[in-house]
């Protein structure tokens, strides 16, 4: 056998190798998701022993809230619109992976969220390198907080779980998505908003010992535009260093009866500037309503 034959024998078995290695990463990583969305619709609260919520959006609830978020409600629901109980929403768009550089790689997504008890799980599929994808998930499950990223599903570069400023900064993460279930922002599901001036009011969410207050600014067309909170713990290297964080939104169009954001964007406030670190767009976004 000749050395190119060899050359060719050696390429082939590394070809069939990187397959199989795909290919069983992908179900580990099938698996993983699968134990953790139990896990999500495990923590939901069934109803027996909570005080009764509404099923239903009425307006006469928005009496007393800071002007511009009652024009927010008016702007995005119609009066009577059922609460949502869950989304699902599906994305594509860019990670920045560098903190200090610019090194933005594509990404597709499907998260769901439920809405009581709060939570979420954004399951990411991030092309790195060609043929090279990193799987990706980020959680906040029954007050626990998750960051998870495997390359192609088998080696895990990132693996962080639990309560503290994890948990606070995936909270954050549910608190912030909140236009894409804008129901849950009703002082009825548990938020007490406060006003700042007549373009931002500052909201409230507790679950169980996690609290948050962030500051909601607000357009000219009443819809949100942005989401800030004066301090998320942001990982640089294995360290964590608390940052202001933005969440912007943008690209409001109608979807199942409400007037929802179609593109979001995340970044943090460092010391030298904005640094956007997320971009993604909504491709489909579907609803599961109380009952």
């Amino acid at each position: 056998m000749t050395w190119l034959m060899w050359v060719g024998v050696v390429v082939a078995a590394l070809m069939i190798a990187a397959v199989a290695l795909r290919v069983a990463g992908a179900v580990r990583w099938a698996d993983l998701i699968r134990a953790h969305t139990g896990e999500l619709e495990a923590a939901r609260v069934n109803g027996k022993g909570q005080p009764p919520f509404p099923t239903r959006f009425d307006a006469r609830e928005l009496v007393g809230l800071p002007a511009p978020v009652q024009r927010f409600f008016r702007a995005v629901l119609k009066d009577g619109q059922p609460i949502i109980a869950e989304a699902t929403i599906e994305m594509t768009g860019t990670l920045n992976m560098s903190a200090t550089g610019e090194q933005w790689k594509p990404f597709t997504s499907q998260q769901r969220v439920v809405t009581r008890r709060p939570g979420f799980l954004w399951n990411a599929q991030v092309d790195m390198f060609s043929g090279l994808p990193a799987r990706v998930e980020d959680s906040y499950i029954a007050g626990q907080g998750r960051l998870v990223a495997k390359l192609m599903g088998v080696f895990t570069v990132a693996h962080v779980h639990g309560g503290g400023e994890i948990a606070r900064g995936e909270f954050m993460r549910y608190f912030a998505e909140a236009a894409w279930y804008p129901t849950a922002l009703l002082p009825s599901q548990g938020v007490r908003w406060d006003a700042v001036d007549e373009a931002s009011a500052n909201a409230t969410m507790v679950d169980g010992p996690v609290a948050l207050t962030l500051l909601f600014r607000f357009d000219d067309a009443g819809l949100i535009s942005s989401v800030r909170a004066e301090s998320r713990g942001a990982g640089v290297g294995k360290d964590m260093v608390m940052l202001p964080w933005d969440c912007g939104l943008s690209d409001y169009r109608w979807q199942n009866g409400m007037l929802l954001p179609m593109t979001g964007e995340a970044a943090w406030m460092r010391p030298e500037g904005r640094k956007a670190y997320f971009v993604g767009h909504v491709t489909k976004i579907s609803h599961a309503l109380l009952k």
